[in-house]
């Protein structure tokens, strides 16, 4: 990943943190007809990514394989107008601002059904919390949990090498970056209040 020093993020607090509240990824393999992307939610366990699929997907075969997991938190298009030093010099083009994570590490298929039900009672528990009856997977008949089960297989990946790159203005002055942050919160589309949420904790995390 092209990696300018001023957008790169190296704090691990701050990596896990993005994996923790974007964790659907794009999980890329390198197969015999090139390389393929799955769409997954993963749970982080320390250094561990846990996540499952279905017995028919093709990483099932992939036991031991080298991968790359993309994490991808909010983004967004950024207006030049937003910058006050636009309207001094008219210097200024459009960007695009973003926060990514890339995990590299082997992938490790786990074949075990009592594996596989705690990380679903995690998974469950983790994304129900929100609601206001929470579903348990001991709502579901038994013997449905148990045919589900067997239907799918698990996924564990040991993190060798994790990289974070959150491009959100660093290369401009605070008082563009701070316009950029008004900008998004007036815009308030898709995404926009979590890029100046996370703009404005970037600023407040400065020395």
């Amino acid at each position: 990943m092209y990696m300018p020093k001023h957008f790169e993020e190296t704090r691990t607090e701050v990596l896990h943190g993005l994996i923790r509240a974007y964790p659907f990824a794009a999980l890329v393999t390198r197969t015999k007809d090139g390389l393929s992307a799955n769409h997954l939610p993963f749970e982080l366990v320390g250094e561990m990514l846990h996540g499952h699929v279905a017995c028919g997907n093709e990483l099932v075969k992939m036991d031991g394989a080298e991968v790359l997991l993309v994490f991808q938190g909010p983004d967004g298009y950024i207006s030049p107008n937003w910058y006050p030093s636009k309207h001094e010099t008219g210097r200024e083009v459009p960007t695009w601002n973003y926060a990514v994570v890339h995990v590299h590490g082997r992938l490790r298929v786990v074949d075990d059904a009592s594996w596989l039900r705690g990380l679903l009672e995690t998974l469950t528990s983790h994304h129900e919390a929100g609601q206001s009856k929470p579903w348990k997977i001991g709502d579901a008949p038994e013997d449905h949990i148990e045919k589900s089960l067997r239907a799918i297989v698990g996924l564990e990946i040991a993190i060798d090498r994790i990289e974070g790159k959150f491009k959100l203005s660093q290369n401009h002055p605070a008082r563009n970056r701070a316009g950029v942050i008004v900008g998004l919160r007036e815009r308030d589309g898709d995404g926009d209040a979590e890029l100046a949420t996370l703009m404005g904790q970037l600023e407040e995390s400065k020395p």
